[in-house]
């Protein structure tokens, strides 16, 4: 099959979220696509294939399939946009998440996701201590939401990914704060999903769009993903959907020996 690597939330290679694309022919078997992932060895590689006008789309990372990830998506989709359908403005995606569709304007491609507005919640024992900065405010979703005072705190945290992995319940924990130079920055910590630091999550946006968008009365805003390779992101609060901005590089093109 056709497999690629594209550098997602990224203007040029070696930045941004690298994600495995898999292009299918029909359905394939669960088991297959996790073998598949963990072969891949990256945050996450996605499945697809055409279903009429739609594309069906699974996520996996190493360990275990999702039910949504951004950066894959507009990985996916930059596949489509640029080697299956060339001509297409837009990308329609049946998913665990429900209908997904990505849209393109120039280099940059706009995801329309489900918003996920986080409630808050206690902060769990052994949270601070695993991530050794202090927590403002915990808020609760798929994954967890921690406001922390400044980015200058975010850039701090190194991570005892043994304790974090020990605190179950959430996916993963998104760390936030508001930025110097973007609307609000963050990242993102997933052990227990094979992941220490996941570069750019498109996902957690989901979240992260609802929450700072009351904070700073703003409906269009620019985050970053405050990782080692990094990303920027460009989102829209719309009500019960969000819309997440992003460019993309393609890094490698191949084909999987089955």
């Amino acid at each position: 099959m056709k497999y690629y690597v594209v550098d997602a939330f990224a203007d040029r290679l070696f930045s941004g979220n690298p994600a495995g694309v898999c292009v299918l022919d029909g359905p394939m078997d669960s088991a297959l696509m996790q073998s598949i992932a963990f072969e891949n060895n990256l945050a996450e590689t996605a499945f697809f294939y055409p279903d009429g006008d739609v594309y069906r789309l699974k996520w996996f990372t190493p360990v275990a399939e999702i039910d949504l990830c951004g950066h894959a998506t507009l990985a996916s989709a930059y596949v489509v946009m640029r080697f299956v359908e060339p001509d297409a403005r837009e990308v329609r995606f049946e998913t665990l998440s429900g209908r997904l569709t990505v849209t393109r304007e120039g280099e940059v491609l706009t995801l329309n996701f489900p918003s996920r507005r986080p409630v808050p919640c206690a902060v769990p024992e052994g949270l601070e201590k695993a991530l050794g900065v202090k927590i403002l405010e915990a808020h609760s979703s798929r994954d967890m939401l921690c406001l922390v005072e400044s980015e200058a705190v975010l850039k701090s945290i190194r991570p005892d990914y043994q304790a974090l992995a020990a605190i179950h319940g959430p996916l993963g924990f998104v760390v936030t704060a508001k930025g110097d130079t973007y609307d609000f920055v963050s990242r993102f910590f997933a052990p227990n999903t094979g992941i220490d630091e996941d570069p750019v999550t498109g996902s957690t946006h989901t979240n992260l769009i609802p929450f700072w968008s009351e904070r700073l009365g703003k409906t269009k805003m620019t985050a970053a993903q405050l990782s080692s390779r990094g990303g920027v992101l460009y989102c829209e609060n719309c009500g019960e959907r969000v819309k997440i901005g992003g460019t993309a590089v393609c890094y490698l093109q191949g084909e999987l020996l089955l």
